[in-house]
C-alpha cells in the first residue's frame, strides 16, 4: 500500500500556510509548513517529501535556491512555486530549474488543489498539459 503524499510548504506569510495545509489535509496528503527557508531546507536534508510547493522571495535561501536542493537531493520531488512577483523571467527560470509549475499570488486554493493532486497521482505525466498555465 502506498503511504500519504508527503508535502512541504515553505512561505514567509503565515496565512498562506495556515490555508493551504489544512485544505490538503483535508483531501488526504500529510503536510508540514515552514516560514523560515533553512528550517524547511533543514528538514528536507532529513525526511522525503513528494511536492515542495515554496514561495520565490524568501529570506535566504530563497525559494529556487530551496528548489535546488530539493531537485538535487530527491530529483523525484514534484516543486510548484508560488509568488507575487510573477514575471517572465522568474517563471521561465523556475521551470528551467524543474519547477512543474509556476503559480501567481494571489490564487484560487482550488487551483493549486488541482495541481498538487495531478502531480501526486502516479500515472502523472510530467510532459502533459498543465491545468495552470
Amino acid at each position: 500500500m502506498k503511504s500519504r503524499t508527503r508535502i512541504l510548504i515553505l512561505d514567509d506569510e503565515r496565512i498562506v500556510c495556515e490555508r493551504l495545509k489544512p485544505a490538503l489535509e483535508k483531501i488526504g496528503f500529510y503536510v508540514e509548513t515552514f516560514t523560515e527557508s533553512q528550517a524547511a531546507v533543514d528538514r528536507l536534508a532529513e525526511a522525503t517529501f513528494d511536492v515542495l510547493i515554496t514561495d520565490l522571495k524568501m529570506r535566504q535561501p530563497d525559494g529556487m535556491e530551496v528548489m535546488r536542493f530539493a531537485k538535487e537531493n530527491y530529483p523525484a520531488i514534484k516543486v510548484i512555486i508560488i509568488t507575487g512577483y510573477a514575471t517572465v523571467d522568474n517563471s521561465c527560470e523556475a521551470m528551467r530549474s524543474g519547477a512543474e509549475d509556476f503559480i501567481a499570488k494571489p490564487f484560487k486554493i482550488s487551483k493549486l488543489l488541482d495541481l498538487v493532486v495531478r502531480l501526486a497521482s502516479p500515472d502523472h505525466d510530467p510532459t502533459g498539459p498543465s491545468l495552470t498555465r
